[in-house]
C-alpha cells in the first residue's frame, strides 16, 4: 500500500515524501524580482515543516513583459547567485525545490512603461484583466522560447532541483492551447496540433538547455472551465505528446481568472467538494508514462491516500494549507491527521505577501 510518507524518485530527484506545495505567487521579491529575505522564510519554513519538494511561484524568464508586484525573476544571469542561498535553505531540510518558469502575456497589471509590452497569441482581450496583447510574430515566439531555455539553464545553475513550466491558468503558453484566446491561422493555431506547438517546441528548447537527466516539469489545465476554451480532450493529447517527449512530471489543474464562478484554480470548497481535478489527473495517469500530480483541494490525508492507491496517482500538491499551515506535513507525520485547517476562503489569494486570515487574525488579537 501506498503512503503519502513514501520515499520516491522522479528521474534522478530522490523525493522523501509524495507531498508538493504546488506553485504559489508569493509577492515578496523585490521590485526587479530578485530575492528577499522573505522570500527565502518562505521556503525555508516550508522545508522545515515537512514539504518534500516545493514549486516556487511563477517566476518571469524575461523582464520585456511587466512583473507583477513581487514577483520573482530570472531573466538574466545576475539571478543566479541570487536564489543560492534561498536552494541551500531548503536542501539543508532534505527537501527540493522547483523552480517554475512563466511568461504573463496580458495576465498582468498595466504599466505606463512602453517598453514592457503585453504579447499573446492572437489580439484577444484577457476576460479578468481586460488587457489586449499584441498578436506576437514569429520571431517574438522564438524569443520566448530561448527565454525560456536561458532561464531552465540559470535554475540549474543556481542549483534548483528542476524547473516547472507554466502552461496553465491563462498566462502565455496556456493561452495558446486555448481556442478562445489563440485565433491564428499559421503553424500555431487552429488544430491543438497547432495550438500545442508553441508549448512543445518550449520544451524541447528547455531540455536542450539542461540536459536529459534534469527533472522538467509541466503545468496544465485539464480544461478552461470558460465558453470557447481548451476541453479536456485536447489537454490529453497535449500530455500525451509531453510524455512521449521526455516531459518528467505533469501536474494537472485547471480554469484561470476568465472561468466561469468558482471553477478556477483556486475554489471555495466544503467537505465535498475536495479534489476537484483528480478525476482528470486519473484519466490523465492512465494515459502516461511519466508521473502525475494532482493539485486542487487537497485537505484530508486520508482522501489523498485513497488517491494514491485507488486512483494509481503519484504526488498530491497542495497550496493555500500551506499558507494556512507551514508544518502541516509535520503534524500529520506525528499522528494528528486532523484535515488541514484552511477553509478555502482565498484572503490570500489578494495581491502582495501571502497571510492566511487566521494568522491575519491571531495577529490583531495579539495586538
Amino acid at each position: 500500500m501506498k503512503t503519502m510518507f513514501d520515499k520516491t524518485h522522479i528521474g534522478s530527484m530522490a523525493l522523501k515524501n509524495r507531498f508538493i506545495r504546488s506553485a504559489v505567487y508569493d509577492g515578496v521579491s523585490d521590485a526587479t524580482g530578485h530575492v528577499t529575505p522573505q522570500l527565502c522564510t518562505v521556503y525555508s519554513n516550508l522545508a522545515k515543516g515537512g514539504v518534500g519538494t516545493m514549486i516556487t511561484g511563477l517566476c518571469a524568464v524575461t523582464d520585456v513583459e511587466q512583473l507583477l508586484p513581487g514577483q520573482m525573476g530570472i531573466y538574466d544571469d545576475s539571478f543566479i547567485d541570487d536564489y543560492k542561498p534561498l536552494v541551500h535553505g531548503v536542501h539543508e531540510h532534505h527537501a527540493n525545490i522547483i523552480l517554475q518558469i512563466a511568461a504573463l502575456g496580458p495576465q498582468t497589471i498595466t504599466d505606463s512603461d512602453a517598453s514592457k509590452v503585453m504579447w499573446g497569441p492572437s489580439p484577444i482581450m484577457d476576460g479578468a484583466f481586460h488587457n489586449t496583447p499584441h498578436a506576437m510574430p514569429n520571431d517574438m515566439i522564438l524569443f520566448f522560447q530561448q527565454a525560456f531555455a536561458d532561464a531552465a539553464r540559470r535554475a540549474q545553475a543556481a542549483g534548483f532541483d528542476g524547473v516547472q513550466i507554466h502552461a496553465a491558468h491563462g498566462y502565455l503558453l496556456g493561452r495558446f492551447l486555448s481556442p478562445h484566446y489563440n485565433r491564428r491561422s499559421d503553424e500555431y493555431g487552429d488544430s491543438i496540433e497547432n495550438r500545442s506547438r508553441m508549448l512543445r517546441e518550449t520544451y524541447a528548447a528547455v531540455r536542450a538547455a539542461v540536459g536529459p537527466q534534469y527533472p522538467v516539469f509541466v503545468k496544465i489545465n485539464c480544461d478552461d472551465f470558460m465558453d470557447g476554451g481548451m476541453p479536456f480532450e485536447e489537454c490529453m493529447y497535449v500530455c500525451q505528446e509531453l510524455d512521449r517527449e521526455g516531459i518528467d512530471a505533469i501536474e494537472i489543474s485547471g480554469g484561470s481568472r476568465s472561468s466561469r464562478d468558482n471553477e478556477g484554480y483556486a475554489r471555495k470548497i466544503d467537505a465535498n467538494g475536495e479534489a476537484y481535478f483528480a478525476q482528470y489527473a486519473k484519466r490523465i495517469k492512465s494515459n502516461v508514462k511519466a508521473p502525475v500530480i494532482s493539485v486542487g483541494g487537497h485537505r484530508n490525508l486520508q482522501t489523498m491516500t485513497s488517491m494514491l492507491n485507488d486512483d494509481s496517482m503519484d504526488y498530491l500538491a497542495l497550496a493555500r494549507p500551506f499558507i494556512c499551515e507551514n508544518d502541516l506535513v509535520a503534524r500529520w507525520k506525528a499522528g494528528d491527521t486532523a484535515p488541514a485547517q484552511c477553509i478555502s476562503c482565498n484572503t490570500c489569494a489578494k495581491p502582495g505577501p501571502k497571510v492566511c486570515i487566521f494568522h491575519k487574525k491571531a495577529a490583531e488579537d495579539a495586538s
